[in-house]
């Protein structure tokens, strides 16, 4: 069989990436797959910059339909990013009977229905390993190996930036401010780290996750989102007292015929493995119900991992292709039409247990109102801490209070009235806690 020819949108990092490794690997790939992968047009708005890898000239160009009206070029590697031009571009190639290989979560997590059914009806693949998870083969083990299974939970860190943060905070106490500017200047946050600390780039992922998992569309709105942003030395230092660590986790179940679906800061018990997960590593936690709990562990995100997958995508496509087996596989592992609409359980009925972390004038009675407001709205309290008592008492205290499990509608009802108190110095704040990851 000729060679496989490839056209490359964006040529940035992950995409220099991607030409090195096609490189220097080609005859593994080769061996491999049975002919080789070559890249044919490598599509940029800029094709002057050095990225460090050599590229003959005649490859590079700036006209992008150069690679849709070209009808040697079988497969199109996205990598431009965000959702425009990255939609357009992705549905013109599949227009043009194109398979697709992409590293973008956010274009899926939002516009991933309208590009699978395009796919759908020109009998195309579109693969994405490197969405989720960089390096780390999950999304290949959930359509492949694990395919068997029904899967009750996916669990993970899921984002390098924020897990690099709470790692230092809680190694070092260092501060959230301080640890995200040195984050910045080491390449591992970005400019502007909104995505990432107020866990966008996380729900992203967890959408496709749960998309794969259990066989369903998700609404992008429909996840709760919450960052890091609000985490304080404080509450790392409480969580350790207690037993336990902080991560941003994204959480997805199935349990009684709904979906949850939510990123936010979480508490840990020290022996999870998931607690061990430091630096910008990643680790995803699936649970099916033959294969029981598996972890994929690896680097999140970077060009070698990253560029690892999508070249892995690539050989998956060139094997079938050189099989001559068509569409070998819907993108979510469910044959198109079955997958469901499976509804989303609303973030007040989450039932969990909590830190919960007052700021308080250490007077008489302080105690007694807060217990008082919780047990009104059917919260028991599992343990407490308060700090000693201060000469003036108008200098704020910390109380903190782990609560047995709750509903998160009334822990925030409770919470909205405490607040309200005139002993209250600032708003309460609180971090859900998860004793059983299974």
């Amino acid at each position: 069989m000729n060679d496989i020819q490839i056209g490359l949108i964006g040529f940035g990092n992950i995409g220099a990436g991607v030409v090195t490794l096609l490189r220097q690997n080609a005859d593994v790939i080769r061996d491999k797959v049975g002919t080789g992968i070559v890249l044919k047009r490598i599509a940029d708005l800029d094709i002057t910059t050095d990225r460090g890898v050599r590229v003959d000239p005649g490859v590079l160009t700036t006209d992008v339909n150069a690679i849709f009206d070209d009808p040697d070029i079988s497969v199109v590697i996205e990598l431009v990013g965000g959702y425009e031009p990255a939609k357009t571009f992705v549905l013109k190639a599949i227009a043009t009977g194109k398979h697709i290989v992409t590293a973008n979560k956010a274009l899926l997590a939002l516009h991933g229905e309208e590009i699978y059914s395009a796919a759908a009806r020109n009998n195309v693949e579109v693969q994405f390993e490197a969405s989720v998870g960089g390096g780390i083969p999950v999304l290949t083990a959930i359509k492949g190996n694990m395919a068997a299974n029904r899967f009750g939970s996916v669990i993970g860190i899921m984002n390098g930036t924020c897990n690099y943060i709470l790692t230092r905070m809680t190694q070092e106490g260092a501060d959230f401010s301080d640890v995200l500017k040195t984050a910045q200047e080491l390449g591992y946050a970005e400019p502007d780290p909104t995505f990432d600390i107020e866990g966008v780039d996380t729900a992203h992922k967890l959408a496709i996750l749960v998309s794969l998992c259990f066989g369903t569309r998700i609404d992008f709105k429909d996840i709760y989102t919450e960052g890091i942003s609000r985490i304080s030395g404080l509450d790392v230092k409480f969580a350790s007292d207690f037993g336990y660590r902080i991560k941003l986790l994204a959480i997805g179940k199935l349990t009684d015929g709904q979906i949850e679906a939510r990123v936010h800061p979480t508490m840990i018990p020290l022996h999870n493995p998931l607690a061990e997960v430091n630096g910008v590593f990643n680790a995803i936690r699936l649970t099916g119900d033959f294969v029981g709990p598996v972890m994929f562990y690896g680097r999140g995100a970077g060009q070698n991992p990253t560029a690892s997958a999508i070249v892995g995508d690539l050989i998956g496509l060139s094997r079938s292709m050189v099989a001559g087996a068509g569409r070998r596989i819907a993108p979510l592992g469910f044959l198109d039409d079955k997958v469901g609409s499976i509804p989303v359980k609303p973030m007040a009925e989450i039932v969990s247990k909590y830190m919960l972390r007052f700021s308080a004038l250490d007077k008489p009675g302080v105690l007694a109102a807060i217990a008082g407001a919780l047990g009104t709205h059917g919260i028991s309290i599992e343990s407490m801490v308060q700090t000693a008592h201060q000469a003036d008492d108008s200098t704020p205290v910390p109380i903190v209070i782990m609560t047995h499990e709750a509903r998160e509608g009334a822990v925030q009802s409770a919470l909205e009235e405490i607040d309200r108190f005139d002993i209250i110095c600032e708003k309460t704040g609180f971090i859900r806690i998860e004793d059983n990851l299974e």
